[in-house]
């Protein structure tokens, strides 16, 4: 029986651990922080959570569920960061997973031997204790929003303005922006929250943006949003898709361009959405005020593309985060621009045992895709499925970077984008074929 390597016990690492549980599959995992849960952990001892005190999710409790273990029915619609943490604790418990998790231990590097098998060298954070443990495969799941992307090359005057700048990663309260003039940089979903947010305390707010973007609500009338892709609508062809929720949104809020935000010069579908539901209103107050590009700054003053500027005292930089695998040599994969060649999100083309777990940016929730992903991994694993040949998974990663690249706006944000329904009806047709050439290779191997 193999034994499995599973790195980061966040939503993603506890579905790899669940399932391979499930499947009788032996495996370890190593978490660098106190507890699991990874990002919605509020101040995780990792390091690397980007949750902000006020966070809730943007997807519907029912749409990010783990399909083997649904939420409480007494969570509300759109839970806390500290229920979905709590959701958590509760999933690796009833599950019996936490002993197999190895916690306050990094792993520092992943080698491939000449045998095909791994070497995982991991690193004790209470006192230094180094170990390297030997694995027939590695589920990678150390998340994508923890290392922040700044803009590169930097704005000019960045490096002599007087105020504080930080990235969204570190945002935790609104307090540090209490009397002062504050600019947040960005039109995602951290920087309608933290505008919103900065602005109920701050002499002003401050909204600048590179482009455009479509701003839904968390409902519709009185429906979850998300329950949309459920609906008949996310079963229609994308340009349905597309002309459906652009009519129920012009319906329900009226033209962006009414409210003095710019309209997008992309279709609704083409990149991934902004859920706000105060943005708009707080603007319409007067509270936050949207302003053009940036250019540059002039000692305490900002510069803005129309030449107008605005004197600020501190700066958010909610530009989003890039890809990283410390513990992997470029040979292994490389993340530049934040694109990965992997097969269906997941697999390696040229590294057999080399998995990927959560490395998506879903048009919906992660947390049942990464479930999917794992399932799909573990009949890998145990022979009841076969990856295709190295050249049809190069040719299936080409396909999809295609087709990514003529529907999304060109982003580092969209190199790794998935609906999450066609995704999970991808990941069905894949588990079925590679059962089938299960089955053939092993009448094959009888004749």
């Amino acid at each position: 029986m193999k034994r499995v390597c599973v790195i980061g016990a966040g939503s993603s690492g506890i579905a790899a651990c669940q399932v391979l549980s499930e499947r009788g599959i032996p495996y370890d995992c190593f978490e660098s922080g106190s507890e699991v849960g990874g990002n919605w952990r509020y101040m995780n001892d990792n390091g690397m959570s980007s949750a902000y005190r006020s966070l809730h999710i943007n997807t519907s409790r029912e749409v990010m569920e783990y399909a083997c273990h649904p939420m409480s029915g007494d969570y509300p619609t759109y839970p806390s960061h500290f229920q979905i943490a709590r959701y958590f604790d509760d999933f690796v418990d009833h599950f019996g997973l936490r002993t197999s998790i190895t916690f306050r231990t990094e792993v520092t590097r992943v080698e491939k031997r000449s045998d095909g098998r791994w070497s995982v060298s991991v690193r004790g954070r209470d006192g230094g204790t180094e170990a390297a443990h030997l694995y027939d495969a590695v589920l990678v799941a150390n998340g994508h929003h923890w290392k922040p992307r700044h803009p590169d090359p930097a704005l000019p005057g960045a490096d002599s303005f007087p105020g504080t700048q930080v990235h969204s990663h570190h945002y935790r309260t609104p307090e540090p922006y209490r009397d002062r003039k504050v600019l947040v940089l960005g039109i995602g979903n951290s920087a309608c929250d933290i505008a919103v947010e900065t602005s109920r305390v701050s002499t002003r707010t401050f909204l600048s943006m590179r482009r455009g973007a479509h701003i839904l609500p968390k409902y519709l009338f009185g429906v979850p949003t998300d329950h949309l892709t459920g609906s008949w609508l996310a079963r229609a062809p994308l340009a349905v898709q597309a002309a459906g929720l652009s009519a129920l949104l012009r319906v329900s809020r009226g033209r962006l361009g009414s409210y003095g935000l710019p309209e997008p010069g992309h279709g609704i579908l083409a990149a991934h959405p902004t859920i706000s539901d105060d943005l708009l209103t707080r603007i319409g107050h007067g509270d936050v005020t949207v302003v053009p590009m940036i250019t540059g700054f002039d000692g305490a003053r900002a510069l803005f593309a129309d030449g107008s500027h605005q004197e600020i005292d501190s700066v958010v930089y909610c530009t989003g985060y890039d890809i990283d695998f410390p513990f992997l040599a470029e040979d292994l994969i490389d993340p530049a621009g934040n694109e990965v060649g992997l097969y269906r999100r997941v697999a390696s083309p040229d590294h057999r045992g080399l998995f990927f777990i959560g490395l998506i940016q879903p048009l919906g929730a992660i947390m049942p895709l990464a479930e999917a992903q794992s399932h799909w991994v573990a009949d890998i694993l145990s022979g009841r499925g076969v990856l295709p040949s190295p050249r049809a998974m190069r040719a299936e990663i080409a396909a999809y970077q295609a087709r990514n690249r003529s529907r999304y706006v060109a982003s580092a944000r969209h190199t790794i984008q998935v609906d999450a329904l066609d995704y999970v009806r991808e990941l069905r047709r894949e588990r079925a074929r590679a059962r089938r050439a299960a089955r053939s290779a092993e009448a094959r191997a009888l004749r």
